[in-house]
Protein backbone atom coordinates (compact mmCIF):
# COMPACT_ATOMS: atom_id res chain seq x y z
CA UNK A 1 0.00 0.00 0.00
CA UNK A 2 1.33 3.31 -0.43
CA UNK A 3 1.31 5.82 2.11
CA UNK A 4 1.18 9.09 1.78
CA UNK A 5 4.70 9.31 0.61
CA UNK A 6 5.70 13.35 0.88
CA UNK A 7 4.17 13.84 3.85
CA UNK A 8 5.30 10.76 5.97
CA UNK A 9 2.03 10.31 7.85
CA UNK A 10 2.56 6.30 8.91
CA UNK A 11 -0.14 6.11 12.07
CA UNK A 12 -4.04 7.28 12.79
CA UNK A 13 -2.85 9.59 15.62
CA UNK A 14 0.07 11.40 13.57
CA UNK A 15 -2.63 11.46 10.73
CA UNK A 16 -5.45 13.11 13.21
CA UNK A 17 -3.07 15.55 14.28
CA UNK A 18 -2.19 16.84 10.77
CA UNK A 19 -5.90 17.25 10.23
CA UNK A 20 -6.64 19.20 13.01
CA UNK A 21 -3.48 21.49 12.79
CA UNK A 22 -4.55 22.16 8.64
CA UNK A 23 -8.05 22.19 10.12
CA UNK A 24 -6.83 24.98 12.66
CA UNK A 25 -4.85 26.83 9.94
CA UNK A 26 -8.21 27.21 7.81
CA UNK A 27 -9.95 28.52 10.85
CA UNK A 28 -7.70 31.16 11.13
CA UNK A 29 -7.48 32.22 7.92
CA UNK A 30 -11.52 32.29 7.23
CA UNK A 31 -11.81 34.67 10.56
CA UNK A 32 -8.69 36.90 9.16
CA UNK A 33 -11.06 36.69 5.46
CA UNK A 34 -14.44 37.89 7.66
CA UNK A 35 -12.53 40.72 9.39
CA UNK A 36 -12.65 44.31 8.55
CA UNK A 37 -8.84 44.67 7.45
CA UNK A 38 -9.30 41.99 4.19
CA UNK A 39 -13.41 43.73 3.27
CA UNK A 40 -13.52 43.29 -0.79
CA UNK A 41 -13.31 46.71 -2.67
CA UNK A 42 -14.49 45.74 -6.20
CA UNK A 43 -16.69 43.35 -7.73
CA UNK A 44 -13.84 41.33 -8.53
CA UNK A 45 -12.99 40.80 -5.22
CA UNK A 46 -16.36 39.95 -3.70
CA UNK A 47 -16.25 37.17 -6.08
CA UNK A 48 -13.00 36.08 -4.73
CA UNK A 49 -14.13 36.77 -1.43
CA UNK A 50 -17.28 34.55 -1.79
CA UNK A 51 -14.99 31.56 -3.35
CA UNK A 52 -12.83 31.73 -0.51
CA UNK A 53 -15.15 31.34 1.80
CA UNK A 54 -17.05 28.93 0.26
CA UNK A 55 -13.94 26.84 0.03
CA UNK A 56 -13.47 27.12 3.98
CA UNK A 57 -16.71 25.99 4.31
CA UNK A 58 -16.44 22.74 1.98
CA UNK A 59 -13.07 22.38 3.36
CA UNK A 60 -14.39 21.87 6.79
CA UNK A 61 -17.66 19.55 5.58
CA UNK A 62 -14.84 17.03 4.38
CA UNK A 63 -12.37 17.85 7.29
CA UNK A 64 -14.89 16.45 9.80
CA UNK A 65 -16.10 13.66 7.53
CA UNK A 66 -12.40 12.46 6.86
CA UNK A 67 -12.12 12.75 10.43
CA UNK A 68 -14.93 10.84 11.26
CA UNK A 69 -13.88 7.86 8.99
CA UNK A 70 -9.92 8.08 10.51
CA UNK A 71 -11.38 7.59 13.83
CA UNK A 72 -14.22 4.79 12.84
CA UNK A 73 -10.85 2.56 11.13
CA UNK A 74 -9.85 0.16 13.30
CA UNK A 75 -6.56 -0.90 12.26
CA UNK A 76 -4.58 1.84 10.28
CA UNK A 77 -5.75 3.75 7.00
CA UNK A 78 -7.31 1.67 4.43
CA UNK A 79 -6.53 2.90 0.83
CA UNK A 80 -10.01 5.07 -0.05
CA UNK A 81 -9.11 6.67 2.80
CA UNK A 82 -5.91 7.54 2.05
CA UNK A 83 -7.07 9.19 -0.68
CA UNK A 84 -9.71 11.05 0.29
CA UNK A 85 -6.84 12.46 2.76
CA UNK A 86 -4.66 13.24 -0.04
CA UNK A 87 -7.40 15.21 -1.83
CA UNK A 88 -7.97 17.18 1.61
CA UNK A 89 -4.46 18.13 2.08
CA UNK A 90 -4.65 19.44 -1.77
CA UNK A 91 -7.29 21.36 -0.77
CA UNK A 92 -5.60 22.48 1.83
CA UNK A 93 -2.55 23.49 -0.18
CA UNK A 94 -5.28 25.45 -2.91
CA UNK A 95 -7.25 27.34 -0.12
CA UNK A 96 -3.55 28.63 1.51
CA UNK A 97 -2.27 28.95 -2.30
CA UNK A 98 -5.78 31.15 -2.75
CA UNK A 99 -5.75 33.25 0.25
CA UNK A 100 -2.24 34.49 -0.09
CA UNK A 101 -3.14 35.76 -3.90
CA UNK A 102 -6.40 37.28 -2.23
CA UNK A 103 -4.42 39.40 -0.20
CA UNK A 104 -1.32 40.33 -2.68
CA UNK A 105 -4.38 41.34 -4.99
CA UNK A 106 -5.99 43.48 -1.83
CA UNK A 107 -2.70 45.05 -1.35
CA UNK A 108 -3.18 46.22 -5.27
CA UNK A 109 -6.04 47.87 -4.92
CA UNK A 110 -5.27 49.69 -1.84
Amino acid sequence: MDHIVEDSIHTKQELLVRMERNNTTIQRLSKKLCSYTYEPKCPSDFEKFNALKNGFKIFSRHQKEIVDLIQKQKEGVSEVLEMEVKEQLGRFKKLESDFAAYLLNMGKTF
